[in-house]
């Protein structure tokens, strides 16, 4: 009973175990019933026995021995007199220093619980600095095996998706293996713990691949098998897929205001009723409408959050997409804002549509493309705006908003490249391209090479009145030192062209223009045998008609070109001559396979109507090198003259040069074959080519005496084209003729 009592003394709460305080609570213990029996306990020891052991107490001597009992309050208020005596009093010698109050040792007088007393000086003593403060680490005794890094191997299998994989395609295991947390732990994993986590990633996985291929009611069950092996290995991680049926639709739903035509949302929107609920088919529907709307008039159609109710007792589902089509709009006006590079009526001058026409949101983002191409943008973007202006027939106009951030409008190019016969040639250009808006440029060029040396300035106007006509007005000199000829040229031209470009390449390119040539040129007289300097002048006028139905402006790779140059010229010298040169060049591309192109070009060239001594050497047909016939040199194929070497010194006993050397003549028809088998991979390629051609004194070429030269290639393929690397040589080899010859240069040869 003492025991149980003393429990059910230390439950009560703790306010009602506390006494002698203001808040003294009673507590009735209930007497025992008249006439029970309680059990009898012995003593441990007898009350003699107690009394015996205890020693007398000597009222007489301390007479409190015999008074009451001080309440609690009053021993409390006691002892905090005695500390603050203490406290005041000054310690003797050999005294320790007074404690003071135990309850004030932090200075907080109104505490209820008093802090410990402060006997230990070095708990007041300021704390050590951070980074004085040292630990020794714990050191914990491991067993030899924990050390070791165990490493579980495992295979994958996924089953029961056969059926389904057959179904899409997609290929629903070719998604798993390419998305698979296990896959990608190719094997391997720390612990058999991070196989289980890769393991139910996985069925979650197939659960969303199956999920967005229609079948929503797929089950998926994975474990964790060991071999027959002594340690298990390798584990097999099963992923068991009952896939359930697969969903279609029951209904399709298009909520929209009726359009113009009136089918024109259900022409355009190409999920059908009966077909499976497929993700990415649902997604490029609804993407294709969101297209086909602004170019059919809508330029504000959004396409609201889809719906869709899936029924598991009938296992299809019904598809509710809200289409906000927004009024039916005509364009407008054109406005412009920001740091502008060219105004509104110049934007007019690059938009393929008039006012009143349907809005297309195709001929917008053709104009957002015009305005990138003229390279005067930092950015620039292009948005319809409402206006609220009745157009008729239900359509309102609508203003296209041009927002500009013109760009540096400056710009410094250069090129550089290598021919045997040609040697280096090295040419920069500065270009201003808007020192005259609208795009009105001017631009400085410098050719520097062993061959040509020369300057020149031109004007271009780009979008000259008209998209992609460009006005152009070039003043040249120029110096050219060949085998053939030597010429100081001064020329003025003039030209008007409709040329593709890098960024907008055209199918159909013309040019024409006019050009005055003043020129200088050591030529070989046949009827003195020497070479002797005649002056020409020469006006002409050009004539160019191109065909591009290739993919690639610098690399194509399938399609065919075809360009005709005619220039109708007159010569002033001795009276005035006039003849007409003509040429077409033509190119064809077939891709075998994904990285093989067979390539062939072929040239034809006439010049009618003029003695070849009596025209310019420098408007005469040649033949050979890096843009002709590879193998040879510069100009080299064709009639040749004999002449005295300017080099032989006939006075000197150890001379072995040949007194007399071959130069071209150059000639008034030209014919050149090309075939070339192009291998690319990744960046890189390698070609091989056969190229022939010839040169012939007559104005028709017949294709007689034609030269060839073979060779391979390098290309190193960059954003703006290939670099190209052709090392060729001639067959049947000539004297004189060099074994080699190499040619470097940007793009396709071509």
């Amino acid at each position: 009973m003492a025991g149980a009592a003393a429990c059910a003394l230390l439950a009560l709460p703790a306010h009602a175990q506390k006494a002698g305080s203001e808040d003294e609570a009673e507590i009735d213990v209930p007497a025992p019933p008249p006439g029970a029996n309680l059990p009898q306990i012995e003593p441990v020891i007898t009350e003699d026995e107690f009394e015996s052991e205890i020693p007398p107490l000597d009222v007489d001597e301390d007479p409190e021995l015999d008074g009451p009992l001080e309440s609690i309050e009053a021993f409390e208020r006691r002892l905090a007199a005695e500390a603050a005596d203490e406290a005041d009093a000054d310690p003797q010698d050999g005294q320790a220093a007074p404690l003071g109050d135990p309850a004030l040792a932090d200075g907080d007088a109104t505490e209820e619980i008093g802090d410990a007393p402060i006997r230990d000086a070095e708990l007041t003593a300021p704390l050590p600095p951070i980074d004085a403060f040292e630990v020794d680490p714990v050191e914990f005794a491991e067993a030899e095996s924990d050390q070791e890094v165990l490493e579980v191997r495992y295979e994958t299998v996924l089953t029961g998706i056969e059926e389904a994989n057959e179904e899409t395609e997609a290929g629903i295991r070719a998604m798993f293996n390419s998305l698979s947390a296990l896959r990608e732990g190719d094997g391997t994993a720390a612990n058999i713990a991070q196989v289980a986590a890769r393991l139910e990633e996985d069925s979650r996985l197939i659960e969303r691949i199956l999920a967005s291929e229609g079948w929503y009611n797929a089950s998926v069950e994975t474990r964790i098998d060991r071999s027959e092996e002594a340690d298990g290995q390798p584990l097999t991680a099963v992923i068991d897929v009952a896939t359930g049926a697969r969903y279609t639709f029951a209904e399709i739903n298009v909520d929209a205001d009726p359009t113009v035509p009136d089918t024109l949302i259900a022409d355009n929107f190409a999920l059908e009723v009966g077909e499976p609920i497929i993700a990415t088919r649902v997604q490029a529907a609804e993407a294709q409408l969101a297209v086909a709307l602004p170019e059919n008039g809508y330029p504000f159609a959004e396409i609201g959050q889809r719906d869709i109710l899936l029924d598991q007792d009938t296992e299809d589902g019904v598809y509710t997409l809200p289409v906000d089509t927004g009024p039916r709009a005509r364009f407008g006006g054109i406005t412009t804002s920001g740091d502008l590079a060219f105004d509104a009526e110049h934007v007019d001058t690059l938009a393929r549509f008039e006012r009143g026409e349907l809005y297309d949101s195709r001929l917008v983002d053709d104009l957002r493309q015009a305005l990138v191409a003229t390279g005067l943008f930092n950015t620039v973007s292009v948005q319809p705006e409402r206006t609220g202006e009745d157009a008729g027939e239900g359509t309102e106009f609508v203003t296209v908003e041009v927002e500009q951030n013109a760009g540096p409008p400056r710009t410094i190019a250069g090129t550089a490249g290598y021919g045997t016969g040609e040697g280096f040639r090295v040419s920069g250009s500065w270009t201003h391209r808007n020192l005259f808006p609208p795009e009105g440029a001017l631009i400085g060029s410098a050719i520097l090479g062993t061959k040509e040396q020369g300057l020149s300035a031109t004007f271009r106007r780009s979008n000259a009145g008209q998209r992609d006509r460009t006005f152009a007005i070039v003043a040249e000199a120029l110096h050219s030192d060949y085998d053939a000829f030597e010429a100081f040229t001064g020329r003025l031209a003039a030209r008007v062209s409709y040329d593709s470009t890098p960024i907008w390449q055209k199918t159909l390119t013309y040019a024409y223009g006019v050009q005055l040539l003043g020129t200088v040129e050591e030529a070989f007289n046949p009827e003195t045998q020497m070479r002797e300097d005649r002056t020409y002048f020469i006006g002409g006028l050009q004539g160019q008609l191109g065909l591009d139905f290739t993919d690639s402006l610098l690399n194509p790779t399938e399609g065919f070109r075809l360009t005709t140059l005619i220039e109708p010229e007159g010569s002033l010298q001795d009276g005035f001559t006039p003849y007409v040169r003509a040429r077409v060049d033509g190119s064809a591309y077939y891709p075998v396979g994904d990285s093989l192109v067979v390539a062939g070009r072929i040239r034809l060239g006439t010049i009618q109507g003029i003695d070849r001594f009596d025209l310019a050497p420098s408007r005469r047909f040649y033949a050979g090198g890096g843009g002709s016939v590879r193998g040879f040199a510069y100009q080299d194929l064709g009639p040749q003259s004999i002449e005295p070497n300017p080099r032989f010194d006939p006075d000197d006993p150890d001379e072995d040069r040949d007194p007399f050397i071959q130069r071209p003549l150059g000639g008034r028809s030209v014919n050149e074959l090309a075939a070339e088998v192009r291998y690319r991979f990744g960046n890189f390629g390698v070609v091989g080519f056969v190229d022939a051609g010839q040169v012939y004194e007559d104005t028709i070429p017949d294709f007689s005496g034609l030269r060839y030269g073979v060779g391979i290639g390098g290309r190193y393929y960059t954003n703006f084209g290939p670099l190209r690397v052709d090392i060729a040589t001639p067959l049947d080899r000539r004297e004189g003729e060099p074994l080699i010859n190499v040619y470097v240069s940007i793009g396709q040869a071509f």
